[in-house]
């Protein structure tokens, strides 16, 4: 598939309402990490989750909704959780939400800590940062998806942590991107146009049996 078709999008596709969708994203997450309290179960985060986003009016989920507490933050989307964890008093965990508005697809994640551990502090601080050096790479030199993520991981040594690269960026568009079948972000061997692609990051503490996540629209 050549990288036109891997761009391709549908006949309502308009920039301006993938970044509404992005918003509104933003703000489900904010508005859910607000709830979140330790003693708080994954699956009870979870189900919070989905009421904030019917709060917000979204048309439908497009993916499956994740909260992911302490050793599960270093799961990949595709892997199940361990068990039902309790978040404790110092805890990371982290949302990945990705639902529709305005017939578009929002998609967004980040990490959060509960308490002042700080190491786990660190972590999540650690996955916004990479994923802006990697954003500002991505407009500064307009290099190709692959040439991205080989970046990301060096960037990540550097920073002492160590990046998941089985979790390597998507595709979003007006909805169903999946249609289009455009394939990972780290995979697509042209500079990613604006406003198509989500960046994702999750790294792993060295030692330490979590991680963090940061996700968002490249615009």
């Amino acid at each position: 598939m050549n990288a036109f078709s891997k761009e391709a999008v549908g006949p309502s596709y308009n920039l301006a309402s993938m970044q509404y969708a992005q918003a509104m994203t933003w703000q489900a997450i904010e508005r859910l990490s607000q709830r979140i309290v330790p003693g708080m179960l994954e699956s009870q985060a979870r189900e919070l989750g989905k009421q904030v986003l019917a709060e917000l009016d979204m048309q439908r989920i497009w993916h499956p909704l994740l909260v992911r507490f302490g050793a599960n933050t270093l799961k990949t989307f595709k892997e199940r959780s361990e068990g039902d964890p309790q978040l404790g008093e110092n805890d990371i965990y982290f949302i990945d939400m990705g639902a529709v508005w305005q017939g578009h697809e929002g998609d967004a994640g980040a990490t959060f800590t509960t308490g002042n551990d700080p190491q786990q502090v660190a972590c999540a601080a650690a996955a916004k940062t990479l994923f802006d050096r990697v954003e500002a790479f991505w407009r500064s030199e307009k290099v190709t998806g692959l040439a991205l993520y080989e970046y990301a991981e060096a960037q990540a040594r550097d920073m002492g942590w160590v990046l998941n690269l089985n979790i390597k960026g998507h595709r979003v568009s007006d909805f169903p991107h999946a249609i289009y079948r455009g394939g990972d972000l780290g995979d697509f061997e042209q500079a990613p146009g604006a406003g198509l692609w989500i960046l994702e990051i999750q790294i792993a503490h060295p030692t330490l049996p979590y991680g963090a996540f940061y996700e968002d629209l490249l615009v």
